[in-house]
């Protein structure tokens, strides 16, 4: 059974370890992105980045995932792309590799066809850092 907010939304109340595996109930986990977390394209890339060099892709991607779903249409295909990249590591951390091959397919396939506003990123170096650590580790 999942849990839920009281509107009825999904929400996932159980700890998580460092990769977003959940833990048993009442074990002690990391924290985690709140459920409201709102942030503007510079502190979503700020705070991503500081939750990737903490080696936490899983929260990272829930910090992108927050953005993708409350930017302006014209973004959502940009932050999409970097949540499942995101993912796509937390399936390396796993040990999952034909579950990070898949997401890093379609992450850098839509990276590279994305003609949106770029939010201060520079995108052609992030599509070769993607490539880089794809190839390095599948």
């Amino acid at each position: 059974m999942r849990d839920r907010d009281t509107g009825g939304r999904p929400r996932n109340a159980r700890p998580r370890d460092a990769y977003g595996r959940p833990l048993p109930y009442g074990a002690e986990g990391v924290p985690t992105t709140p459920d409201d977390l709102t942030l503007d394209a510079q502190g979503t890339v700020t705070e991503a980045r500081r939750l990737l060099a903490a080696d936490r892709p899983f929260h990272a991607h829930e910090v992108l995932e927050a953005r993708w779903k409350s930017c302006p249409d014209a973004e959502r295909p940009l932050w999409r792309a970097l949540a499942q990249l995101a993912v796509g590591l937390t399936h390396l951390r796993r040990g999952n590799t034909r579950g990070a091959d898949a997401l890093f397919t379609r992450a850098l396939r839509d990276l590279r066809a994305y003609d949106g506003p770029s939010c201060g990123l520079d995108l052609p170096a992030v599509v070769r850092a993607a490539e880089d650590e794809r190839e390095v580790r599948l």
